[in-house]
């Protein structure tokens, strides 16, 4: 049976709104040095993706793209203990994209992207972020230009869309 679109819309909001509520309450329980892979499983669910360094360690990534605005990486040592926990959508990670990044350099950096779309015309391809605006009423948004060509980061910026 197919739900109609106001339903799958009010779903989305309201899934969009809880989930950062309750990132924050289980994010809290997570403690460096201590929690589990087990026990972050069990708060936080499955990860979106999981990231693999060299020295066997992991990076699960927990990302509330496209209606949320944050995105947590969440670091394992070899031993599947908690090495550290990261929201990656900041300035400090946005100052790190460099043209000439591959898109997985980018998407281990801040994540899967929200939005994807190819410009052809362009001989680009751009990735969107829903972040944190300052006011936090405008809708803002972190956006990578990769070429089609080289596959590679052309420039980044952030668009801000003002509301009403």
């Amino acid at each position: 049976m197919k739900l109609p679109a106001w339903i799958n819309t009010a779903v989305a909001a309201l899934a969009g709104a809880v989930l950062p509520a309750c990132d924050g309450l289980n994010l809290q329980e997570i403690r460096p040095g201590i929690t589990t892979q087990a026990e972050v499983r069990a708060r936080m669910g499955e990860p979106g993706r999981i990231h693999w360094n060299d020295d066997g360690s992991a990076v699960w990534e927990y990302n509330r793209q496209p209606n949320g605005v944050h995105c947590h990486m969440i670091t394992f040592n070899h031993d599947r203990i908690v090495a550290g926990v990261e929201q990656v959508l900041n300035e400090r990670n946005y100052a790190r994209i460099r043209e000439g990044m591959s898109k997985d350099d980018v998407a281990r950096l801040l994540g899967a992207p929200g939005s994807q779309r190819v410009f052809a015309n362009l001989g680009e391809e751009i990735w969107e972020w829903h972040v944190e605006g300052i006011p936090p009423i405008d809708e803002t948004y972190f956006v990578v230009h990769f070429s089609l060509d080289e596959a590679s980061v052309k420039k980044a910026a952030k668009r801000i869309e003002r509301r009403g």
